[in-house]
């Protein structure tokens, strides 16, 4: 992931005015400037004129944050290479909090996904994945996709 972020400024310089990149960036760039203590509680939703909209769970996660907000907006825009973001929009909506957060790893793996399902080649490339929530991540789309191919064929 850190390769990841140290590429952003390149491909923003690349993708010149691509706003779907930019959003894309700041997305990653986000995740990275708030660390692990604030991943869970502060998700971000999307870039507007220069403004980050990122959703948190109450009004004491956003009166906290926006005092950080002028940190934030520099580990930010220090990640990106340029001052994309202007400011951060914190907003209370602690129903796309809970929805980004999705359902933990192992619950989700264990009801979800019947193991009979998953083709020995899924298993071998997940066990790949050096990073934890990455690993989390391809495993959480995996389950995703086969339930939602097993629900079209009904």
């Amino acid at each position: 992931m850190d390769n990841l972020i140290k590429t952003l400024p390149r491909i923003l310089q690349a993708a010149a005015d691509s706003p779907e990149v930019a959003e894309a960036a700041c997305m990653a760039a986000w995740k990275h400037a708030a660390g692990d203590g604030l991943r869970d509680h502060a998700v971000p939703l999307g870039l507007r004129r220069k403004s980050l909209v990122v959703v948190v769970a109450d009004a004491t996660w956003q009166k906290q944050l926006q005092s950080l907000s002028g940190q934030l907006l520099f580990r930010l825009n220090s990640i990106l290479g340029q001052p994309l973001v202007t400011f951060v929009d914190f907003r209370v909506d602690p129903k796309a909090v809970g929805n980004a957060r999705g359902p933990q790893y192992p619950r989700r793996f264990g009801r979800e996904l019947d193991p009979a399902t998953v083709s020995v080649e899924l298993v071998n490339a997940a066990a790949e994945i050096k990073d934890k929530d990455l690993r989390r991540v391809f495993l959480g789309a995996a389950v995703s996709c086969i339930n939602r191919l097993d629900k079209s064929r009904i």
